[in-house]
């Protein structure tokens, strides 16, 4: 995702490869996770100008009505794919790092970057559904020494990006000797690296190794406040990095239309027992640790999987978005509960006016 591309803030789609997007409702519209609606989303989103596609990573769903996201195609795979089938949107892929060796990554990646001409970008998540993990046959480990683990492995990842000859690598975690890859990536010294951590262990991972941070936050002041705190860390070691937060949009002629629709897919086609099932792994016996806040945080997440609401009109998303450039945000993920009807508005009616606002440059040709 290039830094000079003349976008005040950029924009990218979350979630497109797993079922439901970010939306946990039985509405219809949502996403069912098929390779043709993969693509015909992914071009539409590449011919609408939006900057990249973000995909999650998950291995199992949540269970409850929908099961959300218990269909979803492997990101790195998903990725290789879709890069094949667009010209110059950036193509994520989001990998939790203890489920693939980084000498198997490090390949995976420049072969991917390769095929989509050097638009590829790595999300790093260090790991934290002890369920999904569990799969793996492998222990989830303390929240902190999962941020030790993935500095050595995409410091060997970078090595092996770096390094034309065999080298021997010896680090806390991660031992390979006579270690080598071809061919690189196309960017250098690495592709784009995504990080999505928003602890003080995760943002000091961020600021050490990140080119993006991905910030998840209650309130756009406390993902300002995010913001400011990584870039300032990062700035401390020298290196630059920007910061993204996360939406979801309703956007509707009117703002009490946008606001009913939001409502009868969180109220009345809400996936309300596999919210429960997220929020307690999130945080263990989550309704009672909660108290009165757990209706208001499951019914965000039912809305947007914890994204912040962009609800009304084009006029009040175009400024919903200007608020996020306002506090100190690089760029934006979007869902939407019908991605497709979305990512259409977005060029039909969005685009235009946030060209006009000055967070977005006109499209090419």
């Amino acid at each position: 995702m290039r830094r000079d591309d003349g976008h005040a803030l950029k924009l990218a789609v979350f979630g497109v490869n797993v079922s439901g997007g970010c939306a946990m409702t039985s509405a219809p519209g949502t996403l069912a996770v098929t390779w043709p609606e993969t693509r015909r989303l992914a071009q539409a989103a590449d011919a609408a100008g939006l900057d990249g596609l973000v995909p999650v990573a998950r291995w199992k769903g949540m269970g409850g009505q929908t099961n959300f996201n218990h269909r979803s195609f492997e990101p790195l795979t998903w990725a290789s794919a879709v890069a094949a089938v667009t010209e110059r949107i950036a193509v994520f892929a989001t990998c939790h790092v203890p489920t693939v060796h980084p000498v198997r990554l490090a390949k995976e990646v420049a072969t991917v970057d390769q095929i989509s001409g050097g638009r590829f970008c790595l999300n790093i998540v260090a790991g934290w559904n002890e369920k999904e993990i569990g799969m793996f046959g492998v222990p989830q480990r303390d929240h902190d020494e999962r941020y030790d683990v993935a500095e050595d492995w995409i410091s060997l990842c970078k090595a092996l990006w770096r390094e034309s000859a065999e080298f021997d690598y010896s680090g806390p975690y991660f031992q390979s000797p006579a270690a080598y890859s071809e061919p690189k990536p196309v960017q250098e010294p690495a592709p784009v690296i995504m990080s999505a951590g928003n602890s003080p262990r995760g943002l000091a991972f961020a600021a050490g190794h990140a080119d993006l941070n991905f910030v998840v936050a209650p309130d756009l002041k406390t993902a300002g406040d995010n913001a400011r705190v990584v870039k300032a860390m990062a700035a401390e070691r020298g290196r630059d990095i920007q910061v993204f937060g996360q939406a979801y949009v309703v956007c509707r002629s009117s703002e009490a239309e946008a606001r009913r629709f939001r409502d009868r897919y969180v109220q009345e086609q809400g996936d309300w027992e596999g919210v429960r099932n997220l929020l307690d792994v999130l945080i263990p016996n989550s309704q009672s640790a909660l108290g009165d806040e757990w209706e208001a945080m499951a019914a965000n997440l039912i809305a947007g999987y914890g994204a912040l609401p962009l609800v009304g009109t084009p006029d009040q998303v175009v400024d919903g978005l200007q608020a996020f450039k306002d506090a100190g945000l690089d760029g934006v993920t979007l869902s939407w509960v019908d991605y497709g009807e979305g990512i259409a508005q977005y060029q039909d009616q969005l685009s235009p006016m946030l060209v006009e606002a000055g967070l977005r440059r006109p499209a090419e040709g």
